[in-house]
């Protein structure tokens, strides 16, 4: 029974959209990049964080946690995604123990991913009506207060089957995503719940954008291609400055989550094909990249979301193949 069935709300309203062109990129973060400090490599640092396994017992083979606010509320999900796991969306909150998982599914979905949330009750993700393993359509959605909405943006032309996937939503009730074309091209948005607006983004310099985080500040963190075809990070300032973020003798980065001091997370990958391991990172304009890795990771640690206090969560693959949801907290510091 999906979660907040009594609600079952589908509200697809008149919607306005525009396109907004941004301003050029700065230089790459990096070796060489004088934006900010520059690294020769990420620095570890693991040891400035507490790190916690936090799994839904439901299927404890695999979780992803996805955001972390103010108050410690996380949303993620549980379910590989595969045909017969269906992912399944929730919100947990501390103490964090088993009771304290609450359902979040877009009501009569076959499957649901939690992506982002914000501090006054507003979660954002997407859902499926199908549970195929490949090929299910995405669905971007709006909760507030279990109330859910639609998301999508509103395309003439549209993949088959559809993705639209909303990532990250701030405190103003602005969220961020993506959507894919009927030619396969993502194209990253804003949408103004409040009111009804989206808007495109043209990250210049980047093609095929996806938004992945917006803080307070309106800067949004996401990632793309550059122009010699490799994936990278950015960070789009309100003001339209554009900062590409890639991490140094890495082959790819993805930035996922951003908070108000403009800290960024995500993963970077070094090396390619069945050789290659994947590594969560944080960002700031002031220090440059760090690399966090969960300890009982097996070379494959995601940092997906970040809040004002610094708690990262994420994933990471364990020794037994299994995907666990993780929480990383700054040493300096303990949840009141």
């Amino acid at each position: 029974m999906p979660a907040h069935a009594h609600k079952p709300a589908r509200s697809r309203r008149a919607v306005n959209w525009t396109r907004l062109a941004l301003a050029a990129a700065v230089p790459v973060i990096g070796a060489g990049a004088a934006a900010s400090p520059a690294l020769a490599t990420a620095q570890p640092s693991a040891s400035k964080y507490n790190f916690t396994t936090l799994d839904n017992r439901a299927d404890p083979t695999f979780n992803q946690l996805l955001g972390i606010n103010q108050h410690g509320l996380i949303a993620g999900y549980f379910g590989s995604g595969m045909a017969g796991h269906p992912n399944q969306g929730y919100l947990l909150t501390a103490p964090y123990g088993q009771a304290n998982y609450r359902s979040e599914n877009w009501p009569e979905s076959t499957q649901t991913q939690v992506t982002g949330l914000n501090d006054r009750g507003v979660s954002v993700g997407f859902w499926s009506s199908t549970n195929k393993g490949s090929g299910d359509d995405n669905r971007a959605f709006v909760s507030v207060h279990g109330y859910f909405i639609d998301g999508d943006f509103p395309t003439d032309n549209p993949a088959s089957p559809p993705v639209d996937q909303l990532l990250g939503v701030n405190d103003h009730n602005v969220a961020v995503g993506f959507y894919t074309d009927a030619s396969g091209n993502n194209h990253a948005y804003t949408f103004d719940i409040r009111r009804n607006q989206f808007t495109e983004i043209m990250v210049s310099g980047i093609t095929g954008p996806t938004a992945a985080g917006i803080n307070n500040r309106g800067d949004i963190a996401g990632f793309g291609t550059d122009a010699s075809g490799q994936v990278v990070g950015y960070l789009l300032r309100r003001d339209g400055r554009v900062t590409i973020l890639n991490v140094p003798g890495s082959s790819q980065t993805t930035a996922l989550g951003i908070n108000d001091n403009d800290e960024v997370v995500g993963v970077y990958q070094v090396g390619t094909g069945d050789s290659a391991t994947s590594h969560g990172f944080t960002w700031t304009p002031w220090g440059g990249f760090h690399t966090v890795d969960d300890p009982n990771s097996m070379g494959a640690t995601t940092i997906n979301g970040v809040n004002d206090r610094g708690d990262l969560v994420g994933f990471y693959t364990d020794s037994a193949g299994n995907t666990d949801g993780l929480l990383a907290m700054p040493a300096q510091h303990h949840r009141d």
